[in-house]
């Protein structure tokens, strides 16, 4: 008894919750008349957009019920409001939502206080009923759990008036893409610029300065060679250390734009050389990568600079002794995931930890990451990279 009582209160909570939205609703229709009335006098042209968004936000209420009661999501699809104020109420009027929601709000209207009323009296006639049939005579319940029923069919008749056309699902699916490549090309573009800027800073710091104090001695070298000869040689001697360093700071540059040792060795041949310098026990898996066909250049080379990053944070601020890399090769793409023992508590936000930079790598392949670092570890990098192989 005392469990088909739970289920019927939760059951009642969510049929109040309704009947007060519908209750909402009926205030609503005055709302709806004086934005009727308003844009017929023009001036208040206005007020229709915000009577629009407003009812929105009702109807979005209803889908967030629906789906704590049932577990399935109600998507939305609405035209955005934006622009000029001819522009919006145009977009309002034209939008299928603002009528599908009207509809939804004249039905909700007259069956959430309907299942109210019926709720009402299910309660009276099964606190009688069912005191007895199930409380005294130990049966289960038959007029109680009929509460349920009608959640269950206000959620369903719910779900029905406020999904959207399969055409307007499309478009909103659409337009969220369309935002969410918009922003990928911004990341990338800046992404790229840092790139360049580190690029253009390593050269100006490292290899051109040491040019410049290289072409000094061999000119200092070449005024001394007739008068001392031993410190024309001591100068040439400073002038190959100098070449011999310069060469190192162009070798260091050109692995940042693209790491020889990919083309060489493969990414299954980087990454280990990765691990077995990164001052870590690191073990590398390899399922499948170097089968076959390889991945393209760009996909290869975010994935190693997406290890190489993970490995630094975690030997610079994760404490761990060990971690692990994992390579798998899918139908759709490439599967990259870095875990250390450390402590966790990975920021993004944080500086220095190079987070943002892979996620900005990742995004402008269309791949996806998740970092997973809760306080005390461990810590998990999870990197998607689609391709075809």
């Amino acid at each position: 008894m005392r469990e088909t009582l739970e289920r019927a209160d939760r059951a009642s909570m969510q049929l109040l919750t309704g009947a007060g939205l519908a209750l909402v609703s009926y205030l609503f229709v005055g709302v709806l008349l004086f934005t009727a009335v308003a844009c017929l006098i023009v001036v208040g042209l206005g007020v229709l957009p915000e009577t629009v968004l407003l009812l929105r936000r009702m109807a979005r209420f209803k889908r967030r019920q629906v789906a704590r009661c049932s577990g399935v999501e109600i998507p939305e699809a609405y035209a955005p409001l934006t622009g000029t104020l001819t522009a919006r109420v145009r977009a309002a009027l034209r939008d299928p939502g603002t009528w599908r929601d009207l509809r939804w709000l004249v039905a909700h209207f007259a069956y959430g206080l309907v299942f109210l009323y019926a709720m009402l009296a299910l309660w009276v006639f099964g606190a009688l009923v069912d005191g007895v049939w199930c409380g005294l005579l130990r049966r289960k319940a038959v007029v109680l759990p009929l509460i349920g029923r009608l959640a269950v069919l206000d959620a369903a008749w719910s779900r029905t008036l406020l999904m959207p056309a399969p055409q307007a699902l499309r478009a909103a699916e659409l337009a969220e893409r369309v935002e969410e490549l918009t922003a990928t090309r911004a990341d990338a573009v800046a992404a790229h610029g840092a790139e360049l800027r580190r690029i253009e800073r390593d050269l100006h710091d490292g290899a051109q300065a040491r040019l410049v104090s290289l072409s000094m001695r061999v000119g200092l070298a070449k005024r001394a060679y007739d008068k001392d000869p031993d410190a024309a040689r001591k100068l040439l001697d400073d002038a190959q250390l100098q070449a011999e360093e310069a060469l190192t700071e162009l070798r260091h540059v050109v692995r940042g734009i693209h790491p020889p040792i990919l083309t060489d060795r493969g990414l299954v041949g980087a990454v280990r050389a990765l691990a077995a310098g990164s001052g870590l026990d690191v073990t590398v898996r390899d399922d499948g990568v170097e089968a076959g066909s390889r991945a393209p250049a760009a996909v290869e080379a975010a994935a190693y600079f997406v290890v190489a990053e993970a490995l630094t944070n975690a030997a610079k601020h994760s404490g761990a002794e060990r971690a692990s890399v994992d390579l798998a090769r899918h139908r759709t793409g490439l599967r990259i995931v870095v875990r250390d023992e450390g402590r966790g508590g990975a920021d993004e936000a944080g500086t220095g930890s190079g987070l943002l930079g892979m996620r900005r790598r990742v995004a402008a392949l269309d791949g996806i990451m998740e970092v997973n670092s809760p306080a005390g570890g461990p810590t998990a990098v999870e990197v998607e990279l689609p391709c075809v192989w």
